[in-house]
């Protein structure tokens, strides 16, 4: 971080005068997707004009609490710089970074199609919202924790048990939700998972992972990161709580959150997606950063289990695939590593989502930083650990 201080020293001064251009904003100013946008795909929505800067963003009456962006100088210039290195493209290609510091929302930002109103695609991120159901469930006494120590099948009807693969006795909930099912499937029958939603969805999905998979030994239970596994448990979900499952998230998590401005896609039976395929505005997102960050509180009440919490933004095994940092590991469909600041690590938790969706979380700094983007190389996550998370530290 040494360098990282140097660097923040000599650009200060030459931000202080350019700050002026990131003056703080008119609260009313932050741009917003019209009707027509909303409606209309992503892919069709113009960039914007100008990238847009807010160090005391408005109280919009949703749930949020607000503040201003209250660090020294040249941290505050270090976090103004990174907003327009992104404007400016320079890390890729992103739609938001949003700061929330001590539960209240600091900086906002958006750039190229990132609108204040519009649900942002989550890709993969969407599994750390399945987690947060499952935490909710086990909050209201629809499952224990116990419970994720039992067989997933235990829990699911209609499954034909005398067609499945030998082992799949051995797949408990914590192992799903570890990535550690211990499914294979050859890429022809991902591809047809994929391709053939109408056969393949609701439990018969469930069924058809559990007959066609490798057979399941103790050998193939280790980290494999694959969508079927956050699938089956969504399908637990729906079979635990009352109702459905798409009631017990807007009933239940949702609407605690004041969030109704949302997308969430359903498989061919009905049931929300649990691996992908929702859709979330930037604060919205803070929202579920700072119930994380909060110990699974909102508002005073307890929300999600703080037990279940702990364990799940634990390290429970490595996050293994090619593409992972290599000190990142793995809870509950949430990430865990550490970062160091000067002389002292800082465990942090992340929801991460393919093109460039990230909550980041810091639980002892009550930091939570959202980013929104569509970057396939995706390396945002540096500058987050090199030049805004230490000013927040140097603050305390």
């Amino acid at each position: 971080m040494t360098n990282n201080l140097i660097f923040k020293s000599l650009i200060a001064a030459a931000l202080l005068v350019s700050t002026s251009v990131f003056a703080e904003h008119n609260n009313n100013n932050a741009p917003v997707a019209t009707v027509a946008e909303t409606e209309g795909s992503f892919r069709d929505l113009p960039n914007l004009k100008k990238a847009f800067f807010d160090t005391t963003p408005a109280d919009r009456k949703d749930g949020l609490a607000v503040g201003k962006l209250a660090v020294n100088a040249s941290d505050k210039a270090m976090i103004m710089q990174l907003a327009q290195e992104i404007a400016d493209q320079k890390h890729g290609k992103y739609d938001s970074l949003l700061i929330a510091s001590q539960g209240r929302l600091v900086f906002e930002s958006y750039y190229l199609r990132g609108r204040v109103n519009l649900p942002h695609f989550q890709a993969s991120a969407t599994k750390g919202y399945t987690t947060l159901l499952v935490g909710r469930a086990i909050q209201l006494g629809y499952l224990t924790m116990a419970d994720l120590n039992k067989p997933l099948i235990s829990f699911l009807k209609g499954l034909d048990p005398a067609k499945f693969v030998d082992g799949v006795e051995k797949i408990t909930l914590h192992q799903a939700m570890t990535m550690r099912s211990g499914l294979r499937f050859s890429e022809e029958q991902m591809k047809e998972f994929r391709e053939d939603r109408e056969q393949f969805s609701g439990i018969a999905q469930v069924q058809a992972f559990l007959e066609l998979s490798k057979p399941i030994t103790l050998e193939s239970q280790i980290f494999k990161y694959r969508g079927t596994d956050p699938i089956m448990v969504m399908q637990v979900i729906d079979a635990v709580v009352p109702g459905s499952a798409k009631d017990f998230i807007k009933n239940e998590l949702f609407d605690k959150l004041e969030i109704n401005n949302y997308k969430w896609r359903d498989d061919h039976s009905g049931i929300p997606i649990g691996d992908s395929g929702s859709n979330f505005t930037s604060r919205d997102m803070l929202k579920f950063g700072s119930l994380l960050a909060s110990k699974g509180r909102w508002n005073g009440k307890q929300l999600i289990s703080e037990v279940f919490l702990a364990k799940a933004n634990s390290n429970i095994t490595k996050a293994a695939a090619d593409w992972h940092p290599d000190s990142f590991n793995y809870g509950y469909y949430f990430y865990q590593t550490d970062i160091a600041v000067d002389d002292k690590s800082y465990d942090t938790n992340v929801v991460w989502g393919g093109g460039g969706q990230h909550i980041v979380i810091i639980e002892e700094l009550d930091l939570v930083i959202v980013i929104t983007g569509w970057d396939m190389e995706d390396t945002i996550f540096n500058q987050v650990a090199e030049r805004i998370i230490p000013a927040f530290v140097e603050s305390l």
